[in-house]
């Protein structure tokens, strides 16, 4: 029985999305952002399991995920689910790869760990205007909605049988102007405003290949909690 789960990356949309979930099932939930945790193992004391989720766009995701694998592993805490991404490992993209080694670390870790590899978020969409898109609109996505992969997290860190997993995560496969189109807005391919070079490299990399998820998967651990 899961009692507490410390949500690593708590205050953001998806350790938010984590939370509502757990706390829909009456499970209690500790968010910690780094701020709070000058002693992450006495922080997370009393917690039966944690979701980690890094900081986006680390500089270095593996270590950052050994420092907290290292506390649960103290604390007594032995599950953990890690929050990937889809295609973790694309060299393309170097913020994948960085979460493709942390994957290994999480596998060698000797906790009971699951994996579940998101796709892109819905609501990274605002599809209440004209959508201002740095690569082509016609390439698929798999795309989460952020309260699927809150229940999924739920099903993964309150049930058995999910240990040793790995998950892709997809609500639907579209192409951005296929999302645009429904909602009644339209599509603007603007210039990479080069805010951060692996973000260049992301979008150059979706403008090739996109970035596909089945959605079977969720569908299954859904029904499970149906």
């Amino acid at each position: 029985m899961v009692g507490r789960v410390a949500v690593l990356g708590g205050h953001g949309k998806t350790g938010r999305a984590v939370r509502d979930a757990l706390t829909a099932l009456d499970v209690g939930t500790l968010p910690l952002g780094r701020a709070d945790w000058p002693d992450l193992a006495a922080a997370v004391t009393g917690c039966d399991a944690a979701y980690l989720i890094a900081p986006n766009l680390h500089p270095d995701e593996p270590a950052y995920v050994a420092a907290v694998l290292e506390a649960l592993s103290v604390a007594g805490v032995g599950r953990v689910v890690y929050h990937s991404v889809a295609s973790p490992y694309a060299p393309a993209m170097p913020h994948h790869v960085g979460k493709a080694v942390s994957e290994d670390l999480v596998r060698r870790s000797g906790l009971d760990w699951t994996i579940l590899q998101p796709g892109a978020y819905l609501q990274n969409l605002d599809l209440t205007g004209p959508v201002d898109l740095p690569y082509s609109p016609d390439v698929p996505f798999g795309f989460l909605d952020l309260a699927d992969l809150g229940r999924s997290a739920a099903v993964v860190l309150t049930e058995p049988g999910h240990a040793g997993a790995t998950y892709e995560l997809a609500t639907r496969v579209a192409t951005v102007r296929e999302l645009a189109s429904e909602a009644g807005v339209p599509v603007r391919r603007v210039s990479d405003p080069g805010t951060h070079p692996w973000l260049s490299a992301m979008f150059a990399h979706y403008d090739d290949h996109g970035l596909p998820v089945g959605t079977r998967v969720l569908d299954a651990l859904l029904r499970a909690r149906a």
